[in-house]
Formats: C-alpha cells, sequence, structure tokens
C-alpha cells in the first residue's frame, strides 16, 4: 500500500470518530460569531474616530 493510500485510509478512519454539531448548535454558533464581529467592529470604528479626533486636535 502506498503512503497516499494509507494517509487517506487513516483520515477515514479518523472522521468517522468525529461528531459534528446539529443545525442548532451551528445556527447559535454562527450567531454568536457575528455578533461579536459586530461589536468589535462597531468599538474599533469608535475608537479610530475618537483617536482621529484627538491627533487631529493634537497635531492639527
Amino acid at each position: 500500500m502506498s503512503k497516499a493510500q494509507v494517509f487517506l485510509k487513516e483520515a477515514k478512519s479518523e472522521l468517522s470518530k468525529v461528531t459534528f454539531p446539529d443545525r442548532k448548535t451551528t445556527v447559535a454558533s454562527t450567531l454568536v460569531v457575528i455578533a461579536v464581529s459586530v461589536l468589535v467592529g462597531v468599538y474599533l470604528g469608535v475608537l479610530d474616530l475618537i483617536l482621529s479626533k484627538v491627533f487631529d486636535y493634537i497635531f492639527g
């Protein structure tokens, strides 16, 4: 058996051990990721605006 065949056989064996989340868990996790991404984006946007105003005032 070639190394590639052994690898594929072992990969298939390992994938059979994996338990994938159900649809409800996947949707909930996705919503959490989206919400956190939006919050971080808003936070960084506000921080950027504030720092821009401060630097414009200092150097400007």
